[in-house]
């Protein structure tokens, strides 16, 4: 990227309109003011705002400063005023030298827009120097055939004034051989001559002493002298004379010690030691210490280096004396030809740093160039890189600005080295190169961002209250303030609570639940999680910068409950409470064969999962190996075939267990009595209360009893309904048989009879048939075609006593060749058999 005042890539002229609104361009007239020199530091010099025509405070609004060659401070500008003043005392002669007039250059820069105001200022010339001859004293060698009118050269006096100020005029002290002669050069300087104006004679005097004054023009008049000492010498009739009363010479600055810049010739036309010419340089007013000459053969050479920068031209004085004490003299003028020996320089008058992002085209620096070389050697060009989005602009007089190109993005680049390549134009190209690092501010132009839209976290529930759940995680792409992050919750948030299947949304405090801290983002369980009040809720977080104004980000946090096993296994059947739907045992008929279907143990857990699978396992039973818990659905079979010698009670201790870690179980005792069919009445439990007993008893012969508001309601209803309808059913039956006994009169010796007549006893709720003990062989009963059983069967009717437990078996036929003739109804109603209970 290159950028010269001549040329410049059209790809890259972007004129700044908008940022620099220049009030004044390069060929606007120029403010210009003037002060004495040795003015004392503090010196009003001007009102800039008024000069202007600017508000009061302006000055300072805009960021006014006084720029100089150099960063230099000679003025100082009070913003508040507008007033410029003096920051030290000027010495024109140390900042201007010879030049004449002393006019400092200086710009006033103003941002806000960029605005550049060229100014002078003329420092005038006081007297504050006196002449001053390099030599306190002078030899003049003059022959005393010297004729009135002879002139002799003389040395000049110094004065760092200028102007009027410098030396104006020279006197000699009174004499009656001399007088001064005062010449004004081509430069505009005064050279003295001493001019002879009688006859010397050196047998009368051959030595003669004068002073030399020289006076400047102020006021008041400033002086400076020197001693001019006379020699009076033999006669000499001619003095030397040079080819040429003056050189010109072209050195090259860069020219090493000891060259040869010239060579002068003199000629004297008198013989021997009168004829012999020395060469010497005379001291003028120039400085000659750079140069030396040969007095034999005029060479002049270097003794020192040359500085087209500090002195474009020499006038060296070059006088030529013979033996006699005549004298000639010549000027040789060398000119100083520049060499591309100075790199460019750079002058930074403004430079804004750290500027803020997404800002639009911003002036970042304000530069000035120079080169002191001059022609090609002096003119410049400027460059950035091009990989950076700023552009670099010429805007006053070696003036440059340094502006961003687009608006800058401080997440992508947060800082740019930017070097600035001064190059100029002479051969060999000299450059100098200046690194301006701009960093970039940060803006509040990203919101925070989670690293997860949605975050789970599971825990385990009966957790301890405080205890960490889980972390968010928001970042910011900013910087500083901007960047720093505080997260909270967000309120009223819908949660899914699904106890049981159930999946409607409940409003839950989620204050009440979780803490989140407001730095880290860590997530706290404020007191004990029960999954089966709560298996999962969300809620939403936010995450705030510290940017203004603040963004923020939002993400939502689902925390899924874990099971613990913190619930045994519930028995729901068969009741473990020991109420009467309790006390009812299992009826297995004695022909049960293996796999037979005794019951089913029926239990649940409140637990999920693992912890809610439940095993059944048969802890002890009566007779091992008799029955079987299926392992998976509680169903309770028999694992052989039922046999007459297994006891008729039965009791199975069943347990269900769940498979979490640890396990947890519950047992539950399953009574079970075996029966020879299932048209017995129902018989309690042999380990059942008397009373319990009792009111059994009491159902099976009179019907209804009881026991109705002791058991469970539907169950109980069902039982004593069964056993009423038996009852009824066996009551009528053998009613029957027994009078159709009683009217054969008595065709069997054991005939059953109803009633005192038909030899059918009740004593204690138990049937004794007549004549016949418990174990014997019964008498028949003999039933007609119109009955409900066969004559061809002949049942055995035993009824044993006991304490409360009784057994009743079916009455068997006698005969093998006996068939039963039960109809198919007959068949169906078997289950009546379970409804009768005899004691």
């Amino acid at each position: 990227m290159e950028t010269a005042r001549a040329k410049t890539p059209r790809k890259r002229q972007v004129t700044l309109f908008v940022i620099l609104l220049l009030w004044w361009e390069a060929g606007s007239d120029t403010i210009r003011y003037s002060v004495p020199e040795e003015t004392e530091s503090g010196h009003f010099v001007a009102n800039l705002a008024e000069d202007l025509g600017l508000a009061v405070g302006e000055l300072a609004a805009r960021g006014a400063q006084i720029h100089y060659k150099a960063n230099k401070q000679l003025l100082q500008l009070d913003r508040k005023t507008g007033d410029l003043l003096l920051s030290e005392k000027l010495d024109r002669e140390v900042l201007c030298g010879a030049t004449e007039p002393c006019v400092l250059h200086f710009q006033l820069l103003l941002e806000n827009p960029v605005q550049f105001v060229q100014a002078e200022l003329q420092l005038t010339d006081i007297n504050d120097h006196s002449p001053e001859f390099l030599e306190r004293e002078v030899l003049l060698k003059i022959p005393e055939s010297a004729q009135p009118g002879s002139v002799f050269p003389l040395k000049t006096a110094q004065d760092l004034d200028v102007g009027s100020n410098t030396v104006q005029n020279y006197t000699v002290s009174p004499n009656s051989h001399f007088h001064v002669v005062t010449h004004n050069r081509a430069d505009g300087r005064k050279y003295p001559e001493l001019v002879l104006d009688k006859v010397l004679d050196r047998e009368e005097q051959p030595e003669l002493g004068l002073t030399l004054t020289a006076l400047d023009g102020g006021v008041p008049p400033r002086s400076g002298a020197a001693a001019v000492r006379v020699e009076v010498v033999d006669s000499n009739d001619n003095a030397p004379e040079f080819l040429q009363s003056q050189y010109e010479v072209q050195v090259p600055e860069n020219s090493p010690p000891d060259s040869l810049v010239a060579t002068v010739s003199a000629q004297d036309l008198d013989a021997g030691a009168y004829g012999r010419v020395t060469y010497a340089l005379f001291q003028g007013s120039e400085i000659t210490q750079p140069f030396g000459i040969d007095e034999v053969t005029g060479e002049i050479r270097l003794k020192g280096a040359l500085d087209f920068e500090m002195t474009t031209s020499y006038n060296v004085e070059i006088v030529a004396t013979d033996g006699g004490g005549f004298s000639g003299k010549c000027i040789v003028v060398v000119e100083v030809l520049d060499v591309n020996d100075n790199a460019p320089e750079l002058t930074m008058a403004t430079l804004t740093s750290p500027i803020p992002e997404n800002s639009p085209e911003t002036v970042v620096a304000v530069f000035s160039v120079s080169d002191p070389d001059s022609g090609d050697n002096g003119k410049m060009i400027c460059s950035v890189q091009d990989d950076i989005p700023f552009l670099l602009t010429s805007t006053f007089k070696n003036f440059y600005t340094l502006a961003t190109e687009r608006p800058l993005d401080r997440e992508d680049r947060a800082q740019y080295t930017i070097t600035i390549t001064v190059s100029d134009l002479g051969t060999p190209r000299l450059q100098s190169q200046h690194n301006v690092t701009v960093h970039v501010s940060d803006v509040n132009d990203n919101a925070p961002t989670f690293s997860q839209a949605l975050y789970t976290l599971f825990v385990l529930e009966n957790n301890s209250p405080a205890l960490h759940i889980g972390s968010v995680s928001a970042s910011d792409r900013d910087a500083g303030t901007n960047a720093q992050l505080t997260y909270s919750l967000l309120t009223q948030d819908q949660t899914t609570q699904q106890p049981q299947g159930q999946a409607r949304p409940q409003q839950v405090d989620v204050g009440a639940l979780v803490a989140l801290d407001a730095a880290s983002g860590q997530l706290f369980a404020l007191r004990a999680l029960d999954y089966e009040t709560l298996r999962a809720f969300e809620f939403g977080v936010r995450a705030s910068d510290g940017g203004s104004p603040a963004l923020s980000g939002e993400a939502r946090v689902r925390v899924v409950l874990r099971d613990a096993n913190d619930h045994a296994p519930r028995v729901l059947y068969p009741p473990r409470n020991g109420s009467a739907a309790g006390a009812c045992p299992e009826l297995v008929p004695r022909g049960a064969e293996a796999g037979y279907v005794v019951s089913k143990v029926v239990a649940v857990d409140g637990d999920s999962g693992r912890n809610a699978w439940l095993s059944y396992e048969l802890l002890q039973a009566t007779e091992p190996g008799l029955f079987g818990v299926w392992a998976h659905s509680g169903e309770v079979r028999t694992a052989r075939p039922v046999s007459e010698r297994d006891a008729p009670q039965q009791r199975l201790l069943v347990q269900v267990r769940d498979h979490g870690e640890p396990p947890l179980s519950a047992s539950v005792a399953l009574h079970v009595l075996l029966v020879d069919g299932f048209s017995q009445p129902y018989l309690p439990r042999p380990d059942a209360p008397a009373g319990q007993a009792g009111q059994a008893g009491q159902a099976g012969v009179g019907g209804l009893g009881g026991e109705a508001g002791q058991a469970e309601a539907l169950t109980v209803s069902l039982v004593v309904a069964l056993a009423a309808v038996s009852s009824l059913f066996l009551a009528s039956v053998l009613a029957l048989v027994a009078a159709r006994l009683c009217g054969r009169g008595g065709a069997g010796a054991g005939a059953v009879a109803v009633g005192s007549g038909c030899g059918v006893s009740v004593a204690e709720g138990r049937f004794f048939p007549a004549g016949a003990g418990c174990g014997g062989v019964g008498p028949l009963v003999d039933v007609g075609g119109a009955g409900t059983l066969s004559q061809s069967y002949q049942y055995e009717v035993c009824v044993s006593g006991g304490s409360g437990t009784g057994e009743f078996k079916f009455m068997k036929p006698f005969g093998a060749n006996l068939q039963p003739q039960f109809s198919g109804e007959q068949l169906e109603n078997s289950t009546l058999r379970n409804s009768l209970v005899f004691s």
